[in-house]
């Protein structure tokens, strides 16, 4: 006949089971803690600029007889709200009188559901830019809807946790009965325009109060090197 272990022995190894299962819980639990309090951290390191700032010049300009057009090549450079310069896009636009979109979103000092990460803070970026012609209206994306806008984005590998903060703000932020709801304070979208020539670097500056500054001068030395075209030219 085989010896049966006594209840008590069962019972204390069934409690020594639970407690390495909640350890091992707790420990887990804590660890995502540690992380998702380090990403927040990361990610309102990244709402403290009060401005942003971006440059753009002219690369190519390209006559077409067949539509007796100029096509026009820009490089916009955009720093992040750390002042570090991020990936350069270049947009081809058939003339030369284009307008960048900036949107600037102010959270209000209360509660906001994404763990309250946005408080008092404000969002800064280069949405769009475009030539307007009616129904030849040419359009980019700099911000794609719905992702984590250029200069935003923290270190390191993406996080399910930051996706969900930027899904929010694309909802509230483009949602005017939403973002009352979510603590913004208000949306502001900006879009002004300028001729770009070659031989100029157009700097353009986000300001605070959620309009853009469009400064010109000469290109500099250190662009040496660049494909920029030497002189202006009349389009």
């Amino acid at each position: 006949m085989k010896n049966k272990i006594p209840i008590h022995q069962i019972k204390k190894l069934l409690l020594i089971s639970l407690i390495g299962i909640v350890g091992c819980l707790a420990y887990f639990f804590y660890d995502q803690f540690i992380l998702q309090n380090k990403i927040l951290k990361q990610i309102i390191s990244r709402l403290e600029a009060d401005s942003r700032i971006a440059e753009v010049f002219v690369t190519d300009v390209v006559f077409n007889p067949l539509t007796n057009q100029h096509m026009t090549t820009i490089k916009f450079m955009e720093y992040d709200t750390q002042g570090k310069p991020l990936p350069a896009k270049y947009f081809t636009f058939v003339g030369n009188i284009i307008q960048f979109q900036s949107l600037v979103v102010r959270f209000a000092d209360k509660y906001v559901r994404a763990g309250d990460v946005l408080r008092g803070k404000s969002v800064y970026l280069f949405w769009k830019v475009f030539i307007l012609d009616g129904e030849r209206t040419q359009e980019y994306e700099i911000a794609k809807l719905n992702d984590i806008p250029p200069g935003y984005k923290i270190d390191g590998p993406r996080h399910p946790l930051e996706d969900e903060i930027w899904r929010n703000f694309w909802a509230y932020a483009l949602d005017s009965k939403a973002a009352s709801q979510h603590g913004i304070k208000n949306a502001q979208i900006e879009a002004p325009g300028t001729k770009f020539v070659p031989g100029l670097l157009y700097t353009l500056k986000i300001e605070y109060d959620g309009g853009i500054r469009i400064d010109v001068t000469k290109i500099p030395q250190i662009l040496e090197g660049e494909k920029v075209l030497a002189s202006p030219l009349a389009l």
